[in-house]
């Protein structure tokens, strides 16, 4: 059974997690950035080695027009790993500051309240 800071915890991730994907960002770091934001850096050249078949999706993806270039629909991937990542810190660091990993039980009702 959990405790009633665990539930409190359970709300504040779930609610973390809304917002994040509703782009509230769900941090103290500033206002969240607007997808965008990439277009309007700096940019760096670099090169990578990429599967053939990530390669044809991004070049299927700037032909329906859904990116402006390779390199935009590569950009906008790795904001978006980024965003995970940092989603992912905040909530072990949560889970540090609740009694520590979920349980199976605790797990699977946060499944069902995302709707997985």
């Amino acid at each position: 059974m959990r405790s009633d800071s665990q539930i409190q915890a359970s709300g504040r991730a779930l609610a973390l997690v809304r917002a994040y994907n509703d782009g509230a960002g769900g941090n103290d770091s500033g206002p969240a950035r607007p997808p965008s934001m990439i277009r309007g850096m700096t940019k760096s050249k670099i090169a990578v080695s990429l599967p053939p078949q990530l390669v044809e999706r991004a070049h299927q993806a700037v032909a329906a027009g859904r990116a402006a270039s390779v390199s935009a629909y590569v950009a906008e991937a790795l904001e978006e790993k980024a965003k995970l990542d940092d989603l992912a810190s905040l909530l072990d660091e949560m889970l540090a500051e609740t009694g520590g990993p979920l349980t199976a039980e605790e797990r699977a009702w946060a499944d069902e309240a995302l709707g997985r």
